[in-house]
């Protein structure tokens, strides 16, 4: 059961936020809030992101119950805390590492690899994801008597990182101990095994999306946002039968852009 509150005492009778109260819940002045907590390590709950990243994996529904929670207590779906985000950091440094090591990277190649990831991979192609998911859920999703309400584009950076949580462990941690032995060997086995990470790693990213948006109330149709998995599951066979290695041809790529 999730837990009820009050209406506010700044509310108006309709639990419309009277104007000085919706001026602290604009998007700007949770950004600057969300930003200065980043200054406060100790203001962080890393115990709390630490289980979200646990349950990501076991339990992702229950990661969003959360969500449903931090909306009736403090009036938003995104996440106020960015201790989340700084474990996800260390997190991308240390597999990232991992991987310059793996592929016998130098230390200035391993670097150049590890701002790709950070600045490209993850910030990067997250700004563009979580702006068009912003976009079509907004434009598309929003049910017509629930005009009132949208999705905050916080909300849905959120939901990109914790999709991307588990893809990164698979792909960038779990993949590891597999790429120099078993991946990337010239053989059925080779691209079998790091082809079926991919589709589990993407997978996962499908997932943990859909649920992201499903869990907002005054949004319709999520199920749609289910069908790329059609496309993955076709695209993994194809793989399979033209002999494509994604991993080996990540792996070329990441060395050809920190030459």
């Amino acid at each position: 059961m999730l837990p009820t509150t009050l209406v506010n005492s700044g509310s108006q009778g309709n639990g419309v936020l009277s104007r000085r109260d919706a001026a602290r819940h604009t998007a700007g002045a949770k950004r600057y809030k969300y930003l200065r907590r980043l200054f406060h390590f100790r203001q962080m709950d890393f115990e709390f992101a630490l289980w979200q990243m646990l349950y990501l994996f076991t339990s992702p529904q229950r990661v969003y119950r959360n969500f449903h929670y931090r909306k009736q207590t403090k009036d938003q779906w995104a996440r106020d805390d960015p201790a989340f985000l700084v474990l996800l950091s260390i997190w991308l440094c240390v597999s990232t590492v991992g991987f310059g090591f793996v592929l016998d990277m130098g230390f200035v190649e391993t670097i150049k690899l590890l701002l790709w990831v950070v600045f490209i991979d993850c910030v990067g192609v997250g700004l563009l994801i979580a702006t068009l998911m912003w976009f079509i859920s907004n434009k598309y999703l929003v049910k017509q008597q629930n005009r009132d309400y949208d999705v905050e584009w916080g909300y849905a950076f959120d939901v990109h990182l914790n999709a991307f949580y588990p893809l990164l462990v698979i792909l960038h941690f779990i993949q590891l101990f597999f790429i120099n032995y078993v991946i990337i060997s010239d053989s059925v086995i080779g691209y079998f095994v790091g082809n079926t990470l991919w589709l589990i790693a993407i997978g996962y990213y499908i997932y943990v999306t859909f649920l992201g948006y499903s869990a907002l109330p005054f949004l319709k149709n999520t199920a749609i946002l289910l069908y790329p998995f059609a496309l993955l599951i076709m695209l993994y066979l194809i793989s399979l039968a033209c002999g494509w290695n994604f991993t080996k041809m990540l792996c070329s790529f990441y060395k050809y852009r920190v030459k």
